[in-house]
């Protein structure tokens, strides 16, 4: 028989019969005799119920019953209910997404604290500071709520400018450790939420570098790699061109018998970044860092990187000069050795590379650069870039290292707004006091001024930089002829830079804590170390170190002062006086300090948007925390900084839009807890 003859003869034997279920023509089923029952059920009425064992509900019975009217509305009303409810969802988050400000990146959190690693901590006994005395001393940055950790150059080196002349950009010179010391320091600073950022010294070598040995011997491949051009022994001066250290930016070299460009030690001859080769040498050094993790780079001395090919003379700021004493930077406009055309296409070419080492998330690389314009502040602002193509997230802004020229209100005003007035609209700005080539602060204006000046960095918009030691109120040392160290000092011990490179004063232990193993220092301890350095002042809440700590953690929690409008209020020949204030949040601070020589009493009555008292969260004297003032007569003694925290539903940037400045705007929503883009 086939197949299909017995698929057609085939019936089931056995099946269920459900006594309760009707026909469609009103009829009953028949019920199967009790032997061939397989369960057993009963009628009632007109329901349906099912004894043992349960077999499921038939399609016919669900079909019957769901069309009722009783369980058909609410099954259709949860299913537009739970779709209504998922599409508002999907759309109310589209829309938080939509109009939510860009969070802030890691360096624009904290201040970046930069480390001179010669002077910060010595590890091993030697009087020098290294990379294990960082890891050690990473703790302290976690107490000053420090995200981002900028370390100065630690690269092999002859040490003739103190790692600016670097003889290898892909080892660390033993003095400072090894490259095992450098993986495990950032490895050891990113399990500890922390970011480093390298220095970066595009514009030359060390004369010891193998690219230079190479072009000297003029090697087909390096011939180019540095700026040659004919002169002999006896006039070695192809130009009126002059080092920043002095004297004549050309050296004769014997080997090549040609002049080489340095524009700072001759030890430091300038790369030719006209060559090619040299463009891709610098990118490949960025990329061998990159990939080991390094989270940003500052890139040194940026305006020097390109120079005229013509080699004409500079002007003379003074013609009538007699041209064999033109021997200082000062006495030529750079028109041919600074910001030359092409500077920033080299620049958007590193900074493109860093973007391709930024997609992963949380892992932005961060550029700074260092350029000293003094007052074409124009040519400083290009730094930023431009709004379709970016360079560095922003320039060094060095205007506050002029503090100590003027000890007035207005004055601080005018170096602000230097910076505000000319940055780019939606750009970050930054501040900085003291860095490692110019002098500290606590000695340039006085140990009375710190802590106003600490205020003044923690609660203005922006960025600030805090040089080793300026979170304890460090001053430069005494240097004499003898102790000279650096190379600038010994060309003139007036310009020598070592007074404030002074160890790093953690306790009043002996070296300051700077060395505990040896009496060794490569520099001088400061004499004051036993009542300012670290561990004294971590017992005392009224210290600098106390004040910078708790500023800057407010700073951080406080959405005026981390991202919100940054407003003038008041200046004069004493107080400096400005706003910080968020849309949508009640909650402003009012900054008022005293740069000037005596007490002052502050009127700002005519400021509507003030309430009528004013309580002091912060005063850097202390005596006047928790004080109340009337706004027309705020009282501060000479040096003294009143950080006062006020709430109001009126703002003072809308009806002052030429007073106030933000980077991003935004508001806050206080019903639900949340910024929106405003």
């Amino acid at each position: 028989m086939s197949l299909k003859e017995d698929s057609e003869n085939m019936e089931l034997a056995e099946c269920t019969k459900n006594p309760g279920f009707q026909d469609s023509d009103g009829g009953v089923s028949v019920e199967q005799p009790a032997e061939q029952r397989l369960s057993t059920v009963v009628r009632l009425d007109s329901e349906y119920k099912q004894l043992e064992p349960f077999a499921g509900m038939p399609k016919e019975v669900l079909l019957l019953y769901s069309s009722q009217a009783r369980y058909r509305i609410p099954r259709e009303v949860l299913f537009w209910l739970t779709l209504s409810c998922a599409l508002a969802l999907v759309a109310v988050t589209a829309t938080v997404i939509a109009l939510s400000p860009r969070c802030l990146q890691w360096w624009q959190v904290s201040p970046v604290y930069q480390v001179y690693p010669r002077s910060f901590k010595d590890s091993d006994g030697d009087g020098v500071g290294d990379l294990k005395g960082i890891q050690e001393q990473i703790h302290h940055f976690q107490y000053l709520n420090i995200k981002s950790v900028w370390i100065s150059p630690f690269y092999r080196s002859p040490m003739k400018d103190f790692g600016y002349d670097v003889e290898d950009f892909r080892d660390i010179d033993p003095r400072f450790g090894t490259m095992k010391d450098f993986d495990e320091l950032l490895a050891k600073m990113h399990s500890n939420g922390l970011k480093l950022i390298m220095d970066f010294i595009p514009n030359h070598t060390s004369d010891r570098h193998r690219w230079f040995n190479l072009s000297r011997t003029r090697d087909p491949h390096y011939e180019d790699y540095y700026v040659w051009t004919d002169c002999n022994a006896t006039s070695q001066r192809p130009n009126n061109w002059v080092s920043v250290f002095g004297n004549s930016s050309w050296t004769y070299d014997e080997v090549r018998e040609q002049c080489y460009l340095h524009q700072f030690l001759k030890e430091q001859p300038d790369l030719n970044f006209r060559n090619l080769h040299v463009r891709k040498e610098i990118i490949d050094i960025l990329v061998f860092w990159l990939k080991k993790g390094v989270d940003g780079f500052r890139m040194d001395a940026v305006k020097h990187i390109l120079e005229a090919s013509h080699l004409r003379d500079e002007p003379q700021v003074d013609p009538d000069k007699p041209p064999e004493l033109i021997i200082n930077e000062w006495d030529l406009h750079h028109d041919y050795t600074t910001t030359q055309l092409g500077l920033h296409d080299l620049l958007r070419e590193w900074r493109a590379e860093m973007n391709v080492y930024s997609r992963e998330p949380g892992r932005y690389r961060f550029m700074v650069t260092e350029s000293y314009d003094y007052n074409e502040v124009g040519k400083t602002m290009m730094y930023y870039g431009t709004p379709l193509v970016k360079e560095s997230d922003f320039p060094f802004n060095f205007y506050l290292l002029d503090l100590p020229q003027n000890s007035s209100g207005s004055w601080v005003q005018h170096l602000v707004n230097i910076w505000m007035n000319n940055m780019p609209q939606g750009q970050w700005p930054n501040w900085v006091v003291g860095n490692h080539d110019k002098p500290r602060i606590a000695t340039s204006v006085g140990q009375g001024y710190v802590r106003v000046i600490n205020m003044l960095l923690l609660t203005l918009p922006g960025t600030p930089t805090t040089y080793y030691g300026e979170e304890i109120g460090m001053e430069n040392i005494n240097i004499t002829d003898s102790q000279v160290q650096d190379p600038a000092g010994k060309y003139n011990t007036s310009a020598s830079r070592d007074p404030q490179r002074a160890p790093m004063q953690w306790s009043g232990d002996v070296n300051a804590g700077f060395n505990n193993k040896t009496n060794i220092t490569w520099l001088p301890v400061h004499p004051d170390y036993k009542s300012i350095n670290v561990e004294v002042q971590k017992r005392d809440e009224r210290s600098v170190l106390a004040q910078y700590r708790f500023l800057n953690t407010l700073r951080q929690a406080e959405l005026a002062l981390s991202r919100g409008w940054f407003c003038y209020i008041h200046a004069d020949e004493n107080v400096f006086s400005f706003l910080r204030e968020f849309d949508g949040l009640r909650k402003a601070f009012l900054v008022v300090l005293n740069f000037g020589k005596e007490a002052a009493i502050t009127d700002l009555s005519s400021v509507s948007e003030l309430p009528e008292k004013l309580e002091v969260l912060m005063s850097t004297m202390q005596a006047s925390d928790g004080r109340v003032f009337h706004k027309s007569g705020i009282v501060t003694e000479e040096g003294e900084g009143l950080l006062i925290q006020y709430s109001t539903h009126t703002r003072f940037n809308p009806s002052h839009p030429g007073a106030c400045y933000i980077s991003e705007k935004a508001c806050y929503l206080e019903v639900v807890d949340i910024l929106y883009t405003c």
